[in-house]
């Protein structure tokens, strides 16, 4: 589901977490949520993708840390196979490589699990909607890490500003990145192919001394775009 999303809108949406204690009176708090049905609960990423693929799914509220298949690696399953399904994480893990990890399988949303039933019902809706969520302890986690993050010996350090012959195009797919957005994601919310997109990357990367899509991530949140 891509657009503007109402609350009068029914949307599916399938939880996933390993623990039955916190994956049944999470599916059972959320189908009291108005506009939200729970169409299926999963105890792993293998029964998530079985979960979509009998479909339809708007969002899969999603664990990291599940046997079988992991969040992580579902959640790029996911963003290959069915990129209409938006990924809002929420998970008890708020470290670099679980953030940086998920924002970069193609999770449209992050949260801790301290997260309250609106904090979550407000994260699915913007999901849907195609918009980026991250809650504020996972902001400020990845602030962190831009801040103290040491140069390398060949590149510009992670908080120095951005180069000022970015295109007004470079920024806005810098920002995209930064909310946790893929290439097929960024393409589009902006109306473009996927193609044009990684020219675009290609190109702020080179003139930006980006290394890598998790420094796009931690150059982007220093510069204010996400």
């Amino acid at each position: 589901m891509t657009g503007d999303v109402t609350q009068e809108q029914q949307l599916r949406v399938v939880v996933a977490d390993d623990q039955a204690a916190v994956r049944e009176p999470l599916a059972a708090v959320l189908a009291l949520a108005e506009g939200i049905e729970v169409v299926a609960a999963a105890a792993n990423g293998t029964e998530v993708l079985a979960a979509v693929a009998a479909g339809p799914v708007d969002v899969v509220l999603m664990d990291l840390r599940m046997p079988v298949m992991d969040g992580i690696e579902t959640t790029r399953r996911l963003a290959g196979e069915h990129p209409e399904v938006a990924v809002v994480v929420l998970t008890t893990f708020a470290d670099d490589d679980s953030i940086l990890g998920a924002l970069g399988a193609g999770a449209r949303g992050y949260l801790t699990k301290n997260a309250g039933r609106q904090d979550i019902t407000r994260a699915i809706r913007a999901a849907a909607a195609g918009q980026s969520v991250l809650d504020r302890e996972v902001q400020e986690r990845l602030l962190a890490t831009a801040r103290t993050k040491m140069p390398p010996p060949d590149g510009p350090p992670s908080d120095a500003p951005l180069p000022e012959d970015l295109t007004p195009r470079e920024r806005e797919v810098l920002a995209l990145i930064g909310q946790g957005l893929p290439n097929r994601g960024i393409a589009e919310r902006l109306f473009i192919s996927e193609a044009t997109v990684k020219t675009h990357i290609n190109n702020l990367f080179a003139k930006a001394g980006i290394r890598d899509r998790a420094d796009a991530v931690r150059r982007a949140i220093s510069s204010g775009l996400a």
